[in-house]
């Protein structure tokens, strides 16, 4: 790396980016996402450090570290039209956009074409949800997204398939770039365990920020078959609710889930890790976990951080087929069952735990794919 930073620093090659993004501390996937990238950009690229222009819902009144440049009120369409002025106005090169609908005001996010039609410089777009229906709401706001864009970053072979199908992109300006991961060493989870008092248990887990479309019901189901065959498992479900939904619903979800829990007599199983993790705590709680299980329902989730930091980790993963799921768990880096199948993540976790070699082979498997999600990579490839 500091060969490369001296190639750079020599050549005067500096890339002065803007990324339009969520941002941290915001609890947001898309913010964590952008602050892991441009965290690796600027070790790589340290002469122009990135520039965020954050989205921001002025409610949460949040304090943003100096790298946010301009905050836009993701409700007033003004706020989108200042931030293209201001972006146009400074010394930036490339504007990268990380598109996620939720992020932005508007009927089905449309305040954000305002913005990149104002646009003086490039831009490149990272879809990070891709509607099949391209003729109508979100995607069709997508459809107008993307014409706008010098490169689109996709994370998978299927979602580039998927923009040249149905959104009729050219395949030239696509570009498949994976979620980035921490560089994690492979370790035994023996230590780590010892820390939180978990010694002699088997660790199921998953870390995320919960909603209902995440169908953890269906492990906590499994477990009670789980249970039967292993009685020191443990599955810790590790993450506060979505600010969203506990806005709209309070927590709901997790007192289905705690109900579920005492329904099945699992209260001494089960343990909630109610707390939204820095990168230092998330990457300690992946090392305690022995299967990392992601029971998703949404088949065409196409991004998952979560998943995503367990491959880096080298964890065995159980999980449902949505289209992120199948493409970086095939060729046997993974488990794929059902979707809303308790019974065969029970039998998957079964059989994981009474044949350690199995599990070791496709553990090795998944960290040695995991090294080239690097953030460090990751941001080699935006570069």
């Amino acid at each position: 790396m500091d060969k490369l930073k001296k190639i750079l620093r020599e050549k005067n090659k500096s890339i002065h980016s803007t990324f339009i993004s969520s941002y941290t501390p915001r609890k947001c996937g898309i913010a964590s996402y952008t602050k892991d990238l441009t965290r690796a950009i600027n070790l790589i690229n340290p002469y122009s450090k990135s520039e965020i222009v954050a989205l921001i819902k002025p409610e949460d009144k949040i304090d943003y570290p100096p790298e946010v440049k301009f905050k836009i009120n993701q409700y007033e369409v003004d706020s989108y039209i200042k931030a293209a002025d201001h972006i146009n106005k400074s010394k930036t090169d490339i504007v990268i956009l990380e598109h996620e609908f939720g992020l932005y005001g508007g009927d089905f996010g449309k305040y954000i074409i305002q913005l990149i039609e104002l646009l003086k410089k490039p831009l490149l777009v990272t879809t990070h949800t891709i509607p099949d229906n391209h003729s109508e709401g979100y995607g069709l706001v997508l459809k107008d997204v993307l014409m706008f864009a010098k490169k689109v970053v996709v994370m998978m072979p299927e979602s580039l398939q998927k923009l040249i199908k149905n959104y009729d992109c050219p395949k030239e300006k696509i570009e498949i770039i994976p979620h980035g991961v921490p560089d994690i060493p492979l370790e035994a989870t023996s230590e780590y365990k010892k820390i939180k008092g978990f010694e002699d248990r088997i660790i199921l887990g998953n870390i995320n920020l919960l909603s209902a479309s995440k169908g953890l019901e269906y492990t906590i189901d499994a477990l009670k078959k789980i249970k039967e065959q292993i009685n020191n498992v443990l599955y810790l479900i590790i993450g506060q609710t979505h600010p969203v939904v506990l806005k709209t619903e309070g927590e709901k979800y997790r007192k289905f889930l705690k109900e579920k829990i005492k329904q099945h007599d699992l209260q001494g199983n089960v343990k909630f890790i109610n707390k939204y993790l820095s990168l230092k705590e998330l990457v300690v709680w992946l090392k305690i976990i022995d299967v990392y299980i992601t029971p998703y329902l949404d088949p065409q989730q196409s991004a998952s951080g979560a998943l995503a930091y367990a491959i880096g980790a080298g964890k065995i993963c159980i999980s449902t087929p949505y289209l992120y799921a199948k493409e970086v768990l095939a060729e046997g880096r993974g488990i794929i069952v059902p979707f809303r199948n308790s019974q065969a993540i029970a039998d998957a976790v079964i059989d994981i735990c009474e044949n350690p070699q199995k599990k070791l082979k496709i553990e090795n498997k998944t960290y040695k794919f995991g090294r080239l999600m690097t953030w460090y990579n990751v941001a080699l490839q935006h570069l």
